[in-house]
């Protein structure tokens, strides 16, 4: 027979107390409960735990050699309820984390280094992603959360963990370099370099629309699938191109980064519903908290 838990804590009570009373009061229970529980684990196990006489409750030499081991036993079960508990409260297990290349140098560290000093038994892995497999593989599973910008598709929750500033990126030398700001229409007649139109659909619809708004289509000269890609162009005087001002963090030489009068960007910390695991309300709530309180633009 494999004893319950329940009897097991019943003997180890009786055992400290030297007593059925006493235990039973400790464990708010009738006495009468508790003795016929004994019973049962003594004849479950074949042999007496306790002698009961008129000089009270004493172990029997077979019950020492038993309690050290049903304490132990009663210890590793409520640290399994602890360790249970940890875990659905996000503090120990693991979480996959997404990113984008132009998150990755002020965003990434600094939110990971504050989840692992909180929560070190949490396991944070991390993987730099394009955007359209990102979001496919937070739809797959592959990933449970990301840091992206929008837009993006439906069907995902996401937190804006930040908005900044989004640039005209011009050759150091070009005219326009010194301006204290532009509006995208003062780039009309210039020569643009963007990633390629498949790399994210949303992404050029939203470009479409504001180039639009600014009364042209760009002339677009050549494509690059990544910033550094369309930074080193941009150096090269290939052209010009548009990016948020952290950026500039990926090359500093050959380029200016001019603010583009009322374009903001949003960064957004990104997850599927329904994905159960309890390290995305913590990983959230750590990264809310952070950006809250940090410029994470300058934090990495």
């Amino acid at each position: 027979m494999t004893p319950e838990l329940r009897q097991l804590r019943y003997f180890v009570a009786v055992a400290d107390e030297t007593s059925f009373t006493r235990a039973a009061a400790g464990l708010h229970i009738a006495q009468q409960s508790l003795s016929q529980q004994i019973t049962v684990l003594e004849r479950g196990l074949g042999t007496r735990l306790f002698d009961r006489d008129a000089r009270g409750t004493r172990l029997t030499a077979v019950g020492k050699l038993f309690l050290p081991e049903a304490r132990a036993v009663l210890a590793r079960a409520d640290e399994a309820v602890t360790t249970l508990g940890r875990a659905l409260r996000g503090e120990i297990g693991s979480a996959r984390l997404a990113f984008l290349t132009t998150t990755a140098n002020y965003l990434l560290p600094p939110i990971l280094r504050a989840v692992r000093e909180r929560y070190p038994d949490l396991t944070v892995t991390t993987a730099e992603a394009p955007i359209a497999d990102l979001v496919d593989g937070l739809r797959d599973g592959r990933f449970d959360l990301a840091f992206t910008r929008p837009p993006l598709v439906e069907g995902l929750a996401s937190r804006t963990l930040l908005t900044e500033e989004v640039c005209a990126v011009l050759p150091a030398d070009h005219p326009l370099a010194e301006r204290p700001s532009l509006e995208l229409a003062d780039l009309a007649a210039e020569p643009w370099v963007l990633t390629p139109r498949g790399s994210w659909e949303p992404w050029h619809r939203s470009y479409d629309a504001d180039f639009a708004a600014a009364g042209y289509t760009p002339r677009v000269v050549q494509r690059a699938t990544t910033v550094q890609g369309l930074l080193g162009l941009v150096a090269a005087g290939v052209g010009v191109t548009r990016l948020t001002r952290s950026s500039h963090s990926l090359r500093r030489t050959g380029v200016a980064f001019v603010p583009l009068e009322n374009d903001i960007a949003r960064t957004e910390l990104v997850w599927l519903p329904g994905n159960d695991n309890p390290a995305i309300p913590v990983i959230t709530d750590v990264a809310t908290e952070l950006a809250a309180t940090t410029d994470l633009t300058e934090a990495g």
